[in-house]
């Protein structure tokens, strides 16, 4: 063992990893960001409903093809919007398992936003 390092040459540097540790955290800050800017888009009914949501999952628009639906009768379209949110939804988690999923170094759970939170 050398003197002054306690686990001799070539041991142990605190200051890589946290040098290491905050590169990890600001690509996780930058890969977050980019889903929060980036819309997915889901359809059903080839087409009569579409919605749109973040990369993060949140719903940001909702389209009804005109003249589709009875508009006494909407408990088919509340059906399909359902349908349609699941399918962007599921597009979005994709999405973020692909940009987040190397970053977080194979953590088991969520991605932040697609229902569960890593902790980021």
């Amino acid at each position: 063992m050398t003197e002054g390092n306690p686990f001799g040459e070539g041991g142990f540097d605190m200051n890589a990893l946290l040098q290491q540790a905050q590169q990890m955290q600001e690509q996780m800050m930058s890969a977050q960001q980019e889903l929060a800017d980036t819309t997915v888009d889901g359809t059903v009914g080839d087409g009569l409903v579409t919605v749109t949501v973040t990369g993060t999952g949140d719903l940001v628009g909702v389209k009804i093809r005109k003249g589709s639906f009875d508009p006494e009768e909407t408990e088919d379209l509340e059906d399909l919007i359902v349908a349609a949110y699941r399918d962007a939804k599921a597009k979005a988690d994709a999405l973020a398992s692909e940009k987040l999923g190397p970053l977080a170094g194979g953590l088991e759970g969520d991605t932040p936003g697609a229902g569960g939170q890593l902790g980021f």
